[in-house]
């Protein structure tokens, strides 16, 4: 192998002889990123390969400057959107209280925070139609980003249009607003329409953004300052890094906290203001960012190509060639081009083509997260209303919602520090897969706990089975309702981190962004689903929708492990054909890189 040049004040083996290293050999069967080089490794780092994760110490990466600037980008967006939201439904499903302007609670008298009194109906209908287009909107944002503008640009469209949707949510909580009823419905209407475009171009590019950000590749070998070789885990580094924005998202809507309470003791105008405040720092974040971000070039978005590469795909036969698991393979070019099709009219390649399968088989593996959706969010309003039934104390209905996220942020680094560590530590394999049923089996549980807390709320009810619109609650306590938060919190831990590592790992270059979209679109799917349930949650039957979504999710959860059961296994083997397209890629260029191995010969571990 010729030896590929680096530039360095000094040798390499002047290096090995400064630090005291007894040997300096050339091992033969690895590539170097030269990229990476400096005084420790002086021909850069060298890629992994599997023996290597049992041979070295394993690590994962340190954040880098941006990756730590864009979780705290998330958290504030976070914030200041469920700051929004977690107001939203008392705004327009309940009346003013008795004397009061600015939707608060007088001094003297019990109750909830309230504006327009549209009722529950249509207050689901409302806020399900922002979860429905805040998760359309992603698919917009992310093919935007990845076939024009890239992914900075795209976010920084959605963070200016963010500002005008908290404005228009402050001017519908004005009390001269307010006073004036239903039209007032007309700014939050428009507000919402916004905060959609704003959150769906910003979510579906920030978390590639963020994971674009770690330094390598694949697996690598790095020699540290005092000479031990480590083998840097990618895909323990990215999942990480996924673990911990979605961690950043649960801090931020702590937020919430703040508005209920604002709502019911000042005003909604106050609790609408303070998500304003907080989004400057989105702003102001993203601008600091900038200089720090890894250069990127929108390479063309695959939609494109894609549709292009399933139309030829239907054409003939296809029902054949799907039950013979041979659907992909007519749009091959060397297919095609054996049946008489000129190679100047394919434009695309082999590998564009494998691409594209794992993006459409990923899309059927992401429809199991509707039910998911569906379970997690509580059908809609319907928990925020159940909560509003019982015995609150004085505490607002919509505050209980905030326990999903404290317990999102003591999981998460429990998992991360303990749980995860402990399995690898007794050599337990927990796949995937085993994540993602776990988080669904949580779910479920979840929604049987709050069909049974239902059907009590009803048998306590001085209104019995129409306790909703009662004015007297049940005495039962609604600090029952942090059970389903919390189970659902938890389910949460594993299932949306795990689906956010497949969307991106799984998905081409030139798709993240997309890719994500699909994920996030299931949830719009879900809202969907809740939008068109609505008209049958009312009193007496809401025991049943809590009932029934926990049976679906139960059998979800089964029939994802069966069918996925080797998912990792796949994941891998793509991950190995991608890398053996680069080799090949590598091999017809004209320099070849040889590495270089320094080992300490005092050392007892293995060192390159």
């Amino acid at each position: 192998m010729r030896e590929e040049k680096v530039s360095l004040e000094m040798d390499p083996e002047e290096i090995c002889k400064e630090q005291g290293f007894d040997e300096y050999e050339t091992l033969q069967g690895y590539e170097y990123i030269t990229e990476y080089a400096d005084e420790h490794n002086p021909h850069g780092l060298a890629i992994a390969n599997t023996e290597d994760k049992f041979t070295y110490r394993n690590i994962t990466a340190r954040p880098t400057w941006a990756a730590m600037l864009i979780i705290i980008v998330e958290f504030a967006e976070r914030a200041s959107y469920y700051g929004t939201t977690g107001v939203l439904n008392n705004f327009i499903m309940r009346p003013l209280p008795l004397g009061s302007k600015t939707g608060k609670v007088m001094p003297g008298h019990i109750g909830n925070a309230g504006a327009l009194g549209l009722g529950l109906q249509d207050a689901n209908a409302i806020t399900t139609l922002l979860e429905f287009l805040a998760h359309v909107v992603p698919l917009f944002g992310g093919y935007l980003a990845d076939d024009r503008l890239g992914k900075f640009k795209t976010i920084m469209i959605g963070v200016w249009v963010g500002i005008l949707a908290h404005f228009l949510f402050i001017i519908a909580a004005l009390p001269p607003v307010i006073a004036k009823g239903q039209p007032a419905l007309a700014p939050v209407i428009f507000g919402i329409l916004t905060l959609a475009i704003c959150t769906g171009f910003i979510k579906a590019n920030l978390l590639p953004l963020l994971l674009e950000q770690f330094p390598y590749r694949t697996n690598v070998l790095k020699r540290t300052s005092s000479g031990e070789v480590v083998y840097i885990d990618r895909d323990s580094s990215i999942q990480r890094l996924t673990m911990f924005y979605y961690w950043s998202v649960d801090i931020g809507a702590f937020l919430s906290i703040a508005t209920s309470y604002s709502a019911k003791r000042v005003g909604y105008w106050l609790s609408f203001l303070v998500p304003m405040i907080m989004y400057f720092f989105v702003i102001i974040a993203m601008l600091l960012i900038k200089p720090h971000l890894k250069p990127e070039i929108p390479q063309g978005s695959l939609l494109k190509k894609a549709l292009l590469v399933v139309k030829t795909c239907l054409k003939g036969n296809f029902i054949k060639r799907l039950r013979h698991k041979q659907f992909w393979a007519y749009a091959f070019p060397s297919n095609m081009e054996a049946r008489g099709v000129a190679s100047e009219k394919i434009k695309w390649t082999q590998e564009e083509v494998k691409d594209y399968r794992i993006t459409f088989t990923q899309c059927i593996l992401f429809a199991y997260f509707v039910i998911f959706n569906i379970a997690d969010v509580g059908l809609g309003s319907t928990l925020t209303a159940q909560a509003g039934a019982m015995s609150s104390k004085g505490i607002p209905n919509d505050f209980f919602n905030n326990f999903n996220a404290i317990v999102v942020i003591v999981t998460i680094p429990f998992l991360d520090y303990i749980f995860y560590p402990q399995l690898s530590k007794f050599k337990i394999s927990f796949k995937r897969v085993h994540k993602v049923f776990v988080g669904f089996m949580f779910a479920a549980i979840a929604s049987m706990v709050s069909a049974i807390i239902q059907w009590k709320v009803y048998e306590t009810s001085p209104c019995g089975y129409y306790a909703t619109t009662c004015d007297e609650p049940s005495p039962l306590s609604a600090w029952l309702e942090i059970i389903n938060y919390g189970l659902c919190a938890i389910g949460e831990c594993f299932c949306y981190t795990t689906g956010y590592e497949i969307a991106y790992t799984r998905a081409p270059d030139n798709g993240k962004s997309l890719v994500m979209a699909i994920f996030m679109f299931n949830a719009a799917i879900s809202s969907a689903i809740n939008e068109g349930i609505t008209g049958a949650l009312y009193d007496p039957n809401l025991i049943k929708p809590f009932a029934g979504v926990a049976g679906v999710g139960a059998f979800c959860a089964f029939a994802f492990l069966i069918q996925y059961w080797n998912l990792d296994e796949t994941i891998e083997e793509e991950e190995r054909e991608r890398e053996r397209l680069k080799q090949k890629q590598n091999s017809e260029m004209p320099l070849e890189v040889e590495l270089m191995d320094l080992s300490c010969g005092s050392s007892s571990s293995k060192q390159l």
